[in-house]
């Protein structure tokens, strides 16, 4: 799950807020991967285009500044801890 603290999400922010995200994830019923990097990393794509961006929050799931560079609707896939997930998110010019 994706808690805005900044609605709605901007390309850019003219007002000195952040694109505050916090992730939280559901309580997993397996044992995550050992092996697997704790950081959450975020594949995201702008929909109808080929643009694509990587982003990194350490640790994992917490709180993070998710900043995109354009406005759209962007389907994120997210990894960590062997866990996936996907989301859209959009961001308003």
């Amino acid at each position: 799950m994706a808690v805005l603290f900044a609605h709605p999400l901007r390309q850019v922010r003219t007002d000195g807020s952040n694109n505050k995200i916090l992730w939280v994830a559901r309580a997993a019923t397996t044992s995550p991967d050992p092996t697997a990097p704790a950081t959450l990393v975020i594949t995201a794509r702008l929909d109808g285009t080929d643009t694509r961006v990587i982003r990194e929050v350490a640790g994992g799931p917490g709180p993070s500044i998710i900043d995109l560079p354009e406005a759209g609707c962007w389907r994120l896939d997210l990894r960590w801890s062997g866990h996936a997930d996907t989301m859209d998110l959009v961001y308003a010019p």
